[in-house]
């Protein structure tokens, strides 16, 4: 009865990751998550001891530290003088368009997503609107982008953290394994989107007159400054033997000593209910993984050949559950119950979940921040409109990708193949 209760709290929190809200609640993903965690409280299947236990706790202070350092940039007006070097650049949108892709897939190479794009979506927004061009494909570019460049680095979003953390992977060849595969995607990402929309560029939408004025920071030289030397130092730190978690907080602290910024203001930048969510889907299902039943499923599958541990089953699986529950809870979810998964599975799976998310608006946190906070400056993103892009883009970059894997030996494409 023990193991039923906790098996049961765990699909009802994923029947909730896929649909992303509850029914006629404004409960999502991550209220979900905290349920699902007092439902086991509750229930008396799990202690507090228990789900302190499962809380992989060094994956949360790099994701906060990282945090930190992307919030520096924001402050420091980094990234409205990103904007305003993209607008500033004369011809049609055709380079306007390339640029918003490489310089939105660089950052999110080295900072954190959600932060990024929190400052970036009403900044682009803005911008575009002065240039009398639709913002929509710049959205969409700025989305998709974001995903692919992401995908690059051990640090460019919430799942490679996780996995990198749990996997204890080396930076510079999860940098050698997925680089290419990200670059490549960018590029798709760019000729996806002019080849859609590039008849469609201009525009002369009525504005609605209760937008929310865009916040703008004035750059500060100097904290900029501080924020590419965090960066640098962080990246540095990954080749010594100093925990990826420590050097990035001794980074933080540091940034957080501040005359400019109080650190009030830093912290508030943070995204809690991102942090909430991964400490709530990791006691959950590490609630599961206690009770054995993974183990089970994972004999059975492996009999069968269904272990994700070549090509051929992961890139469908990161895709499927990608765009059901969501690329941070299905990463959680397997790492959890796959035990001692091979390193060039861990690579496969950080880079076909980041460029699966692109695939439906669903697919990604990324996805949905920008188009709910580009619909509060009045830019409309239907799910159709995105998909339209989203699909051809995904597909042709996890194609790519599985290529690029296969070839250099990081992942078989059948069960049984060289690696």
């Amino acid at each position: 009865m023990h193991n039923a209760v906790i098996v049961l709290v765990f699909l009802l929190t994923y029947f909730g990751m896929a649909a992303g809200r509850l029914p006629w609640l404004r409960v999502d993903r991550t209220g979900i998550a905290l349920l699902g965690v007092i439902a086991l409280l509750g229930l008396e299947a799990a202690t507090l001891d228990d789900i302190a236990g499962n809380v992989d706790t060094s994956t949360l202070v790099l994701l906060f530290a990282l945090m930190i350092i992307s919030a520096q940039f924001a402050a420091s007006g980094f990234f409205d003088l990103c904007v305003q070097r993209i607008m500033s650049l004369g011809g049609g949108p055709m380079p306007l368009l390339a640029l918003t892709v490489a310089v939105c897939g660089g950052l999110s190479a080295v900072l954190v997503n959600d932060i990024l794009l929190f400052g970036l979506t009403p900044l682009l927004i803005a911008g575009v609107r002065r240039r009398g061009l639709d913002p929509r494909p710049f959205v969409l570019a700025l989305a998709a982008a974001t995903n692919a460049g992401s995908a690059a680095t051990l640090i460019g979003n919430p799942q490679n953290i996780i996995i990198g953390q749990l996997g204890n992977l080396s930076f510079w060849s999860f940098l050698g394994a997925c680089a290419i595969p990200a670059l490549v995607s960018l590029a798709i990402v760019f000729a996806v989107i002019w080849f859609r929309w590039r008849d469609r560029m201009e525009t002369t939408e009525v504005l609605p007159p209760d937008l929310p004025e865009v916040a703008l920071h004035p750059h500060d030289r100097i904290q900029t400054l501080k924020g590419v030397v965090a960066v640098v130092v962080l990246i540095a730190s990954f080749a010594t033997p100093l925990p990826h978690e420590t050097g990035a907080l001794l980074i933080a602290a540091l940034l957080l000593l501040n005359r400019k910024f109080t650190s009030r203001t830093m912290i508030a930048a943070i995204d809690w209910p991102l942090l909430l969510l991964v400490a709530c889907l990791f006691a959950v299902t590490g609630a599961l993984r206690d009770t054995g039943v993974p183990w089970q499923i994972i004999s059975s599958l492996q009999d069968i050949g269904l272990i994700p541990s070549n090509l051929s089953v992961m890139a469908p699986l990161t895709l499927l559950m990608s765009n059901t529950l969501g690329n941070v809870p299905s990463v959680i979810m397997l790492l959890q119950i796959w035990p001692d998964p091979p390193q060039g599975a861990l690579y496969a799976l950080a880079l076909l979940s980041t460029l699966a998310g692109n695939f439906l608006l669903v697919g990604s946190l990324a996805n949905l921040i920008v188009v709910e906070h580009a619909q509060r400056y009045g830019v409309r993103i239907t799910f159709a409109e995105h998909a339209r892009v989203g699909i051809p883009i995904a597909l042709l970059s996890m194609a790519f990708a599985v290529i690029w894997l296969a070839y250099w030996g990081w992942l078989p494409i059948f069960p049984g193949g060289a690696n």
